[in-house]
């Protein structure tokens, strides 16, 4: 699902070895879950959670959502919200204070519908690769 976009036909690798890799470091890590959604035994939707501990905001802790995912034949049908209450119980859940993303500023059906589940454009981001 990585590579069922307009952004990820081109950055994502076919190569299965780096993301197995990922996955292992991301497991190792604390704080830090991979959510999919299946049906009929088939992944259509995923999403990675991080918990973040943070000292602003009176020492808030953060959902940190990334790597959100919808199967193409199954967007527009309820999914991304189902994915987002859940996200919201298990933020709730780990006491966090407020849930954040980021997403590429060229997503504009995203940006409608994280707008449309009470997300606000709040922040300016910034990327370096290195």
């Amino acid at each position: 699902m990585l590579a069922d976009d307009m952004l990820g036909q081109g950055r994502e690798k076919a190569d299965l070895s780096i993301y197995y890799a990922a996955f292992d470091a991301m497991a190792a890590e604390g704080g830090n879950l991979v959510i999919v959604g299946e049906e009929g035994g088939e992944v259509v939707a995923t999403y990675q959670l991080t918990v973040i501990s943070g000292l602003s905001l009176a020492a808030a802790r953060r959902a940190q959502v990334e790597s959100v995912r919808v199967a193409s034949r199954m967007r527009g049908q309820g999914v991304g919200q189902q994915m987002f209450a859940d996200v919201e119980a298990r933020a709730k859940a780990a006491e966090c204070s407020l849930v954040q993303l980021t997403m590429n500023a060229s997503r504009v059906d995203s940006h409608r519908f994280y707008e449309g589940l009470g997300f606000e454009a709040s922040h300016v981001g910034f990327k370096k690769y290195l």
